[in-house]
């Protein structure tokens, strides 16, 4: 039950950063459904796309130390709340979230931007994400997953399940009590959330091991959730791995989560 209760409380940090919100400072892009996908880029270097995680936003992300770091370092960052989540449309319809529409969303995007080539960072959900890029984008040339195990290889990964039944009502899974809390006191909308858990994508270990581009995977020292990190890296031919300090919801923001991440990118 403890671990439920950590996984949960790590999906929402960033979240939490966003009492204040700051003006717009992006457009909005018209995916494949007609959903609308709020982005903002800045910098006019190599393309780097950032994911949040689960009831993230891109802003909470402007608030660890790699995003500014990037930006020093010449890189063009591209941030997106992905659908359901922050400025972005947030529809009720099944269909909207399920056959990789976040993912869509992605790639068409970096199409409507006319980028060529990109490499990703994603945390937490964010690389269950990538990692879906990392099966249906030829144009993505390295990724970073951080903050994430093996575990969502599997697509009745327990975690994911608990999640969607309780975000729609269930109170049969006492682990995630902490979790419904915390969202019933946001203004989130719950029903988008649930969405989101239902049809979460899976990568299997057949299709990760047929990528072929530079990954690295990060990992805080102290996070001991979503699975295990060298179970992931062993699934991923030629992948590197990395520990930086901090559990999930720390390690993040720390400072050599951000040297990890540019001098990977750099390289």
């Amino acid at each position: 039950m403890k671990k439920y209760l950590v996984a949960f409380s790590v999906l929402f940090f960033l979240s939490v950063k966003l009492v204040a919100q700051p003006k717009d400072e992006g457009h909005y892009f018209t995916s494949f459904d007609s959903t609308k996908i709020y982005y903002e880029v800045k910098g006019d270097g190599y393309p780097v796309l950032l994911i949040h995680g689960f009831s993230g936003t891109g802003q909470g992300l402007k608030t660890c130390v790699f995003y500014n770091d990037l930006l020093k370092a010449g890189f063009k960052v591209i941030l997106i709340d992905q659908r359901g989540n922050g400025r972005s449309d947030k529809p009720h319809q099944e269909s909207a979230y399920a056959n990789d529409a976040e993912a869509k969303d992605i790639t068409g995007l970096i199409t409507y931007l006319n980028i060529k080539q990109y490499d990703a960072v994603g945390y937490s959900r964010g690389s269950i994400i990538a990692s879906r890029l990392l099966v249906l984008d030829k144009r993505l040339h390295k990724a970073i997953m951080g903050g994430m195990g093996d575990a969502y290889t599997n697509p009745e990964w327990p975690r994911r399940v608990h999640a969607y039944r309780a975000l729609m009502g269930d109170t049969t899974f006492h682990d995630v009590d902490d979790m419904i809390k915390y969202i019933h006191s946001q203004h989130f909308d719950e029903l988008a959330l649930a969405l989101q858990q239902k049809y979460q994508p899976s990568t299997s270990p057949e299709e990760l091991s047929r990528v072929k581009i530079p990954v690295l995977i990060i990992r805080g020292t102290e996070d001991k959730e979503n699975g295990s990190e060298t179970g992931l890296n062993k699934l991923v031919p030629g992948s590197g791995l990395a520990y930086v300090p901090g559990n999930h919801n720390t390690a993040i923001h720390s400072k050599a989560f951000s040297d990890a991440v540019v001098k990977f990118l750099a390289q």
